[in-house]
């Protein structure tokens, strides 16, 4: 294993593919700060990339666990699918990412960390 990343300026589409052929080989786990436009890679569990992000100040209603397939494009290329989005205070009742806004957000800040 890589080890777990903290991505505040920028990873390499490179360095994804790394983590994935070294994890899950096809998928990397990574949970978006959609508040402070950061997100943590490389985790095990997406549980385990939400700690860190709380321990650095972190709020747990802006974390949201997706993963990343660094070898699909478009729609393929991100899934809004974790455990720790199962969220019914914040009217989110599945491991979707049911709110469009915040899928929008994770998306900009993906596409903004990613360099492909």
């Amino acid at each position: 294993m890589v080890g777990m990343k903290i991505v505040d300026k920028f990873i390499t589409l490179e360095e994804l593919k790394k983590m994935a052929e070294g994890m899950f080989g096809n998928l990397v786990k990574a949970v978006v700060d959609v508040e402070k436009e950061v997100m943590v890679v490389g985790g095990e569990l997406h549980s385990d990339e939400e700690k860190l992000l709380l321990e650095n100040g972190s709020c747990q209603n802006n974390l949201w666990g997706i993963n990343i397939y660094p070898e699909k494009q478009e729609d393929d290329f991100v899934e809004f699918d974790s455990v720790i989005n199962l969220r019914p205070s914040q009217n989110n009742y599945s491991r979707f990412v049911e709110d469009e806004k915040i899928r929008n957000k994770i998306l900009k800040i993906i596409e903004k960390l990613i360099k492909k």
